[in-house]
Formats: C-alpha cells, structure tokens, sequence
C-alpha cells in the first residue's frame, strides 16, 4: 500500500467517488421538488386559444386595463361575461390558475391570492407564454397548476425511484471508470520513476553505463536528464580516476625501477660507488618527491583544503624572480628567456609562493617544448578587474585536437610520453596543479596555439581588493 501508484490510483478513485457521490445525492434529493415543480408549470392544458383571446382584448382596449374583470371568472357560476377568457377549468382531479404579465415582466393580473405589480419568478418567466399584436409582444400569460397534494401518484413515484436508481448505477459506473483511469493514469506516471529507480541502483553497483529514457512530464523528464548528466558526470569522472591510477602507478614504478636497478648494479658491483650515480640517484629520488608533492596539493585543491597566503601584492616582482631562476636551465637549452613587464602593473590579490609556482610550471613547460635557438618571453597586462600573464615559445605548437586536453593529469601529447632527459624533475602533473592553483585564488587560465607556431599560456589573477583573502 506504500506504493506511489496505489496511492494515486487510491486518489483519483476517492476524488471521483466524492465528487460523484455528492452529485447523486443532491439530485436525489432535489429529484422529487424538482419533478413536482415541472408539474407545477410544465404539465398545463393548451393555451393558444387563451392567447389568441388575450391579443383580442389588448388590440380593442389599447392596454392591460379591466383584464381582471374577465380574467377572475368562474366557471362554476352563470354565463361568462363577454369577451369570455377562462382562469379555472377542469383538469380532471385539478386546476389551472393564470398570470398575466406585461411585456416588461410585471404581473398585471395574478392568481388569487397573489400579489399584482410584482416581477415574473424564474420559474413563471421560463413557462410565459407570449403574448404577441402585430408582431409586437405586450404581455405574457403562465398558465400554473392549482396546489396539490404533497404526495405523487403511483406512475410519477415509480418515475422518481427510477431516476433515483439511475443516479445510482451512474455514480457507480463514475466511480468504476475514474477507478481504472486512475490505475491507467498513474502507472503512466510512475513507470518513468521505477526505471530511474532501476537505473540509480544499478549506478550504485558501479555501472556509470547507465541512462533513462527523458519521458514523461517536464518535472520527470527534467529528473531524467539531471540524472543522466549525473551518470555522465560519475562515467567521466571515474575513467579519470581509473587512468590517473594508472598513470601514478606508472610515473611511480619509472623512478622505483631506476633506483632499485642501479643500486642493485651498485650492490652486485656493475657499477662503482661514485659521486655521478648517486647524482642520478638523487634525480629519481626528486622525481618522486616533486611527484608526491603535487599528487598532494591536487588532492588538497579538489578537496577545497588548499592553504593560501593571499595578500596584495607586486606581480611583477615575482615574475622576475621566477624568470631569474630558470634562466641557468633555459641558458643550458639553448633557449632565449625574457620578460616584457610594462611599469605600473597595479597589485593583485593572490600568494606569492603559490603565484610563482603557477608561472614556474609554465615556463618549465614551455622551455621542455621550446628546441635550441627558440625563444620564450613572459609578459604581463593590466585589465579592468584582473592582471593577465602570458608564456609565450616558439616550439612546436599544440594539434587542435590536443588542445582541450593539456590540463587533464597525466596527460601529455604522444611526442611527449618520453622523458625529457633535460628536466627529469617532469611528472606531468605541472599544467593541472598550475590550473587548481589558479582557480583556487580566483583566475582562469588557457592556452592558445597552433602547430609550427608556437604556444601561449595565459592566466589572470584578480586586482587587490577585487577578491576575499584566503
């Protein structure tokens, strides 16, 4: 009974029910009055004649005036008195009363008993008979039958038990139907919800493969596509963590198999116990450090946990910093580095330490691209609400299709899977720990290029004061 199709079939059947019910038993109640009042005015004798006399009278006199005086005889007295228009006749056990109204609606004359001057009752007004001189109405005549008894006689009670009877079967047969429009109706709505529930269970057992079809109404439907997105959302972010898994496991076992192969050979006596290959053991041993310390501030920013030392600052001076410690590694390829920094760069809001990791990312990345005899120049501009800083070379450019993916972890072009034996310190987390840093002190950051012509890297960073300190 806990079902949400039992309820709404519960719902429908009981609204349909009331609603039904409470109609069949005011008709049944009303039937009886209602029956006797058609009696009242619609079971009179024929009365054309009267009307025809009536138009007579009016077209000699001009007016309704001394109606009454022919209006109230009795046909049980001496002989009418002329022109004759009988008000009580024969109807077998009963009798007929008149009213007669002027073309406004007002009663000229009324029944005994009833009150002159007074407008026809809804009930008279529907039953008038008009009255019609030259083709213009001038009164209008209702012919009433006399009181009766309160009860009905046999033939009309039988007609009143049956038309109670088929109130009845009718409100039955409503209630039948609403019953199994009901079922039909709220199965339909809720068969979209039983395939989500089906399919968020098997989402819950790890099938991110899953999708619903988007029917229904617009709130189910809309339902549907939010969780398809969610589905897509889980699927791509669980390919990713499959391959960064993989790919950590792979940056990792390179750098163990070194160190665990040379000091064996070290061990074994292949190799001698010099100060050159406890360098290039030292080498492995920061691949892994630097390795480590990014998978850690990836962790820390995708957790909202990054600590950030946010003050205004002078952008410019870091940018030189940087650029001055990287230009031994740049001298050393054979690579032109320099900065094109206007004056008056107005202070940012950001940490300087994390600022300057960002830039050294990106010009390491640049210079790893940049062949002998290339150029790399870093620059910066003031816009409205920002600073922004662009690394531009001249290496071999990024294909389009490679573009939207230099920011994924691990992720690096096919040319690029080898080692650069230059910068060992590469774990190719350095492009998406530059992105989270960004992000995290409210930037954006992109690239542009195109092949053979080079990259550019680009970032913002908020103007002091256009940001909350961290």
């Amino acid at each position: 009974m806990n079902r949400l199709w039992v309820r709404l079939v519960l719902a429908f059947a009981l609204v349909v029910l009331v609603a039904v019910g409470v109609i069949a038993i005011l008709s049944a109640l009303t039937a009886s009055q209602e029956f006797s009042r058609y009696l009242t005015y619609g079971d009179a004798w024929p009365t054309q004649e009267m009307v025809d006399q009536l138009a007579e009278f009016y077209r000699a006199h001009g007016s309704w005036e001394g109606v009454a005086a022919v209006l109230r005889w009795d046909p049980g007295g001496s002989i009418p008195p002329e022109p004759w228009i009988g008000t009580r006749h024969d109807r077998g056990p009963g009798m007929f009363d008149t009213i007669l109204a002027d073309a406004a609606g007002l009663v000229v004359y009324d029944r005994p008993g009833g009150q002159p001057g007074r407008a026809l009752t809804a009930d008279e007004a529907a039953a008038a008979r008009a009255i019609a001189v030259d083709g213009e109405t001038v009164g209008q005549l209702v012919i009433v039958a006399a009181p009766r008894p309160d009860f009905l006689d046999p033939l009309e009670q039988r007609f009143v038990a049956r038309l109670r009877w088929w109130l009845v079967v009718g409100a039955l047969l409503a209630g039948a139907l609403g019953l199994l429009l009901g079922v039909f109706l709220s199965r339909g709505l809720t068969a979209p919800l039983q395939r989500l529930a089906e399919a968020a269970r098997a989402v819950a057992g790890r099938d991110f493969s899953r999708r619903v079809k988007e029917e229904g109404s617009t709130e189910i439907a809309a339902v549907a596509q939010a969780f398809n997105q969610m589905t897509s959302a889980l699927e791509k972010s669980e390919e990713l963590r499959k391959n960064m898994v993989a790919d950590v496991a792979h940056e990792l076992r390179t750098p163990l198999s070194v160190l665990q192969g040379n000091l064996q050979a070290i061990l074994d006596g292949v190799y001698d116990m010099d100060k050159a290959e406890i360098v290039r053991l030292f080498d492995e041993t920061r691949l892994l450090s630097r390795l480590v310390d990014d998978l850690r501030e990836l962790a820390l920013a995708d957790a909202g946990q990054l600590r950030l030392n946010s003050r205004p600052l002078d952008l410019a001076g870091v940018v030189r910093s940087t650029v001055e410690r990287l230009a031994v590694a740049a001298e050393a390829g054979a690579v032109t580095l320099e900065t094109q920094l206007p004056a008056g760069l107005p202070p940012v809001q950001g940490d300087p330490d994390r600022l300057g990791q960002v830039l050294r990312n990106l010009v390491v990345n640049a210079l790893q691209h940049t062949p002998a005899g290339g150029r790399v120049v870093v620059t910066a501009t003031a816009a409205p609400e920002a600073v922004e800083i662009a690394v531009c070379d001249t290496g071999e450019g990024i294909p389009a299709a490679d573009l939207p993916n230099i920011f994924e972890r691990f992720w690096r072009a096919e040319r690029a899977r080898t080692r650069d034996k230059r910068w060992p310190g590469s774990t190719g987390l350095g492009l998406s720990v530059a992105q989270s840093l960004v992000q995290a002190q409210g930037g954006r950051i992109w690239a542009e290029s195109a092949p053979g012509q080079g990259s550019t890297f680009r970032f913002t960073i908020p103007l002091a004061g256009e940001t909350e300190t961290y």
